[in-house]
């Protein structure tokens, strides 16, 4: 199973554009920062993801926020046949009710 489900600001997106077939698309970064622990130990987990949304939910999440936090819920894939890169596909998101960067994830 292919599922990924974090909290995260929205640091940067693009233009609503639409691809060769007509289907709506907008990239984004995403940046995450939270509390975790690992083998008893807490640990500050921060990274920043390539994101995108397509489709019905790309007019949404163009209307979302810019810096605002939301849990996002999607799956990872290349970003082209041929890249090693990831990009994470935004499936839903709704407004995180934890406040800070992006929560405790």
């Amino acid at each position: 199973m292919n599922q990924f489900q974090f909290i995260a600001n929205i640091t940067e997106r693009e233009v609503l554009r639409y691809t060769p077939a007509g289907i709506p698309i907008v990239s984004a970064k995403l940046l995450h920062s939270s509390q975790q622990v690992e083998a008893g130990v807490p640990r500050l987990v921060e990274f920043e993801v390539a994101a995108l949304a397509a489709g019905e939910i790309s007019g949404r999440f163009n209307r979302a926020e810019l810096g605002g936090t939301f849990q996002f819920t999607g799956f990872l894939a290349r970003k082209s046949r041929n890249s090693k890169s990831l990009v994470f596909h935004i499936v839903d998101f709704d407004v995180s009710i934890v406040s800070g960067i992006a929560g405790q994830g």
